[in-house]
C-alpha cells in the first residue's frame, strides 16, 4: 500500500505546527526550551496586526491645527489626496495628552473611541534604523542606513525582525518567546500563534509557531490529524487497527533519547498530537458581536479571542498571536471607496471588536494589540484625480490598543509635514516627503516586549541594536 508525503505528514503530525516550524527546530537540533519548575502567575499576550503593502500614514493622523494642515494641504490638496478638515468626510478629532489638535482617517470611527476612551494610543514615525539619524548624517553618509530602503521585502523583514542592518532568520516576536518560555512552566500548546500563515516575525531559534485557519474553522477542526494510511483501494483501517498503530508510534517515540534530529522531530510529532487534542475537546463562544459582514482580519482576530479564551484550559500564561490584512500598497486609487478608507475602516471596526472580546473574557488589560507595515508613504502624491496615490517611503505611525495602554496619548515625534523639510530624507530640487524616523523598530518593539515580560537583560538577545538608542522603552505601557 502506498502513501503519500502530505499523509504521512498528517498521519505523524508533523504537519501541525508547519513545515517552516518543524526546519526551524531541525536546524539548531532544538527543542522547545526547557521549562522552568515555576511559570508566571499571570497572563498576558501580544497581538500584532500586519497592514500588508505600506499604510499611508499620512492620510491615518493628520494635523488639524491651521498652521499644520495648511502644509499638509498645500503637499496634497491639489492633486486630491487631502483628506478634509471637517464636515462630511472629514477628519475623526483627538487631542492627545501631551497636546496638539489632530485628526483620524474619517474610517477610523472606533479606534477614534477607543484613543478618546484611554484604550489606545499612536507611535508616531517610527520605522526601521539602524542608530539614531538626523537629515545631516543621512544625506552626508555619516549615518548608518538600513538595508535596501524603500524596497517591500526588506522593509517588511526589518519590520518582523527589527534588525535593520542584517538579514536574520528569526523576527522578534519568535526570539520575545524564546525568552519568555519559562513563563509557560508546564504547557505543551505553543507559545507563537499565527492566524496568517508561518512568517518570519513568529520564527524563534527554539520555539514553534502554531499556524491555523481564521474561524470559519472551528477549533477542533483546525489540526485535522488522523492516524490513518488509505489503501489502494482508498479504504480505510479500522478504528481498532489505527489504536494500535498509534500506540506503537507513541512507543516509537519514547524510545528517542539523545539523537538530537530523530528527537526533534519526534518532539514535534508529540506537541502536534497534545495540541491537536486540546483543540479538539473545547468549542469556546465569544458572544461579542464581530463586524458583519465579516472580513478577514475580522474573522483572524475572532479565532485569536477564541485562543485567549482557552488560556486556563491550555495553561498559557504568555502568548504571542500575529494576523494581517493586504491591499496597503496605494500606488494609485488610494482614495477609491475600495483602498485605504476601506481598509483602514476594517482595522477599526475588527481592532476595537476585538478589545471588546478581551473586555468580555475579563483580559483586556492583559492582552495588548499593535499594528506594524511595511513603511509609511510619500507626503508628495503619485498621480492625480481618482487615480491619485503615493508611492513607498520610510517611518510610519502606528496604533497600540488595550487596557495596559498609557492611552489618549502620541509617542515619539510627529515629523514635519513639509517635502524637503527637517524630517525629509530628500533634498535638492524635488523632494518627496520621506520621513526618517524619530523612533525605531527595536524601540517600538521592546516596550512591548518589556511589558511580556522580558528582562532588561534579555532585550540586547532579542532586539541586537537596542543598545544604539537613548532608550529601551518608550512609555505606552502601564
Amino acid at each position: 500500500m502506498s502513501q503519500t508525503r502530505r499523509e504521512f505528514l498528517r498521519s505523524t503530525g508533523c504537519a501541525a505546527l508547519g513545515a517552516g516550524a518543524l526546519a526551524a527546530g531541525i536546524q539548531d537540533f532544538g527543542l522547545v526550551n526547557a521549562f522552568a519548575e515555576t511559570g508566571a502567575t499571570d497572563y498576558k499576550a501580544l497581538v500584532c496586526v500586519f497592514m500588508s503593502g505600506g499604510n499611508d500614514g499620512n492620510n491615518t493622523i493628520v494635523p488639524v491645527d491651521d498652521a499644520r494642515y495648511a502644509q499638509y494641504a498645500a503637499a496634497r490638496a491639489a492633486a486630491g489626496l487631502a483628506l478634509p478638515r471637517t464636515g462630511a468626510g472629514g477628519l475623526l478629532p483627538v487631542n492627545p495628552a501631551g497636546g496638539g489638535q489632530y485628526g483620524l482617517h474619517p474610517g477610523m470611527t472606533e479606534l477614534q473611541s477607543l484613543f478618546n476612551q484611554g484604550k489606545a494610543a499612536a507611535v508616531c514615525n517610527t520605522g526601521p534604523l539602524v542608530e539614531p539619524l538626523t537629515k545631516a548624517t543621512y544625506q552626508n553618509g555619516s549615518g548608518k542606513r538600513p538595508l535596501q530602503l524603500f524596497s517591500h521585502s526588506d522593509q517588511v523583514n526589518q519590520w518582523l525582525t527589527s534588525v535593520a542592518n542584517d538579514n536574520s532568520q528569526t523576527g522578534w516576536g519568535g526570539r520575545a518567546a524564546d525568552r519568555a518560555s519559562d513563563l509557560n512552566a508546564g504547557a505543551t500548546f505553543p507559545q507563537m500563534v499565527s492566524i496568517a500563515g508561518v512568517n518570519l516575525f513568529v520564527t524563534g531559534q527554539t520555539t514553534r509557531p502554531l499556524a491555523i485557519g481564521d474561524s470559519n474553522t472551528p477549533l477542533a477542526s483546525v489540526l485535522p490529524l488522523n492516524n490513518a494510511i488509505n489503501n489502494a483501494d482508498s479504504s480505510n483501517f479500522t478504528a481498532a487497527q489505527n489504536a494500535a498503530r498509534r500506540t506503537a508510534f507513541d512507543a516509537i517515540r519514547a524510545l528517542v533519547s539523545t539523537e538530537k534530529l530523530t528527537k526533534a522531530a519526534a518532539d514535534t510529532t508529540t506537541s502536534a498530537l497534545q495540541t491537536s487534542a486540546a483543540l479538539a475537546s473545547t468549542n469556546p463562544v465569544i458572544n461579542t458581536p464581530f463586524p458583519t459582514p465579516s472580513t478577514s482580519l475580522s474573522r483572524q482576530l475572532l479565532q485569536v479571542a477564541r485562543l485567549i479564551a482557552l488560556r486556563d484550559t491550555l495553561s498559557m500564561k504568555r502568548q504571542i498571536f500575529f494576523v494581517s490584512i493586504g491591499g496597503f500598497d496605494t500606488h494609485n486609487n488610494q482614495t477609491a471607496a475600495n483602498s485605504q478608507a476601506l481598509l483602514l475602516q476594517q482595522v477599526s471596526q475588527a481592532t476595537s471588536a476585538f478589545y471588546s472580546a478581551t473586555v468580555e473574557l475579563g483580559v483586556a488589560d492583559k492582552v495588548t494589540t499593535f499594528t506594524l507595515s511595511d513603511f509609511g508613504r510619500t507626503l508628495q502624491p503619485a498621480g492625480s484625480g481618482a487615480g491619485v496615490g503615493s508611492d513607498h517611503a520610510w517611518g510610519n505611525h502606528h496604533f497600540v490598543i488595550g487596557g495596559a495602554v498609557r492611552g489618549g496619548s502620541f509617542y515619539g515625534s510627529f515629523p514635519t509635514l513639509v517635502m524637503g523639510g527637517p524630517d525629509d530624507t530628500d533634498g535638492g530640487s524635488n523632494p518627496r516627503g520621506r520621513w526618517i524616523p524619530t523612533t525605531s523598530v527595536e524601540q517600538y518593539a521592546a516596550t512591548l516586549a518589556s511589558w511580556y515580560g522580558l528582562s532588561q537583560s534579555d532585550l540586547p538577545l532579542v532586539f541586537p541594536l537596542i543598545g544604539r538608542f537613548n532608550s529601551t522603552n518608550l512609555g505606552f505601557m502601564l
